[in-house]
C-alpha cells in the first residue's frame, strides 16, 4: 500500500479522538472525530487512482456517508431527531459498501452454494434485536431495519470469497464484523444497557472496521490494470 504515513496518521487521529471524546472540550474530540474518515479518504485516493469505475464511486460515497455520520452523531446526544438523521447517513454508508460488494464481478457463492453461512448471521441479528426489542418503543422500525441492512452489508462481505485475492478478502471480512460490533454496542448502550467504557470499544471498533474495509478493497485491485476493473 503507498503512503504508509497516511495510515500511521488515520490510527493517531484515531487514538486522538478516543482519549478526548470525554474531555470537558467538546470541540477538541469533535475535530479529532471529524479528520478520522477524511484521512481515510486521503489513503483510498492515493491508492486508488485514477477513480474510474462506479465500484470507487460507492466506496468514496460509503465513506462520505460515515463521515456525516460521525459528525452529525456529535450533536445527537439529547436530540432524537439528530440521531435519526446520524444513523441514516450511516444506513447510507453501509449500502454503498454492500453494493459495492455484490456488484464485484464474480461468483456469488453465498447465494449458490455457501447460503449456510448465512445461519449465523440471520441468528445475531434475531438475538440482537431481541434483546433490544422491549427497550425501543419508538425507534423498533428504524433499529430494525438499521440491522438488517448492517447484516446485509456483513453478508455482502462474506460473498466476496470467490470474487477477490484472499488478502482482500479477509481483510475486508474483519472489517465487516467489526463494523457490525461497533454498531451493535451503540444499539445497546443507548437502548438497553449503558457501560462506562462503551465509548471506547465503539471508537476503537469503528476506527479499525473503517480502516479494514478500505484496506481490504485497495488489495482488491493491487497489481490489477485499470482497464480490468468493472465499470
Amino acid at each position: 500500500m503507498k503512503k504508509p504515513g497516511i495510515s500511521i496518521l488515520y490510527f493517531l487521529i484515531g487514538i486522538m479522538s478516543i482519549i478526548l471524546q470525554n474531555q470537558s472540550s467538546f470541540y477538541s474530540g469533535f475535530i479529532a472525530k471529524a479528520l478520522i474518515i477524511p484521512v481515510l479518504m486521503i489513503l483510498f485516493l492515493v491508492n486508488i487512482n485514477p477513480l474510474t469505475s462506479r465500484l470507487h464511486m460507492f466506496m468514496i460515497a460509503g465513506l462520505f456517508f460515515s463521515w456525516a455520520g460521525d459528525v452529525i452523531l456529535e450533536f445527537s446526544k439529547n436530540n432524537g431527531n439528530i440521531f435519526i438523521l446520524g444513523l441514516a447517513c450511516f444506513l447510507l454508508a453501509h449500502i454503498m459498501y454492500f453494493t459495492v460488494f455484490f456488484i464485484t464481478p464474480g461468483k456469488n457463492s453465498i447465494l449458490s452454494n455457501r447460503i449456510w453461512l448465512l445461519i449465523p448471521v440471520i441468528i445475531y441479528g434475531v438475538v440482537l434485536v431481541s434483546c433490544l426489542y422491549s427497550d425501543l418503543a419508538e425507534m423498533r422500525l428504524p433499529v430494525i431495519m438499521y440491522a438488517i441492512v448492517i447484516l446485509t452489508m456483513l453478508t455482502g462481505a462474506i460473498n466476496r470469497k470467490e470474487k477477490v485475492k484472499k488478502e482482500s478478502y479477509y481483510l475486508v471480512l474483519a472489517g465487516a464484523i467489526l463494523f457490525v460490533i461497533s454498531d451493535s454496542v451503540i444499539a445497546i448502550n443507548k437502548f438497553s444497557h449503558q457501560f462506562e467504557s462503551s465509548g471506547i470499544v465503539i471508537m476503537s471498533t469503528y476506527i479499525v472496521a473503517q480502516y479494514l474495509i478500505i484496506a481490504g478493497y485497495i488489495y482488491q485491485f493491487h497489481n490489477v490494470k485499470p482497464d480490468q476493473i468493472s465499470r
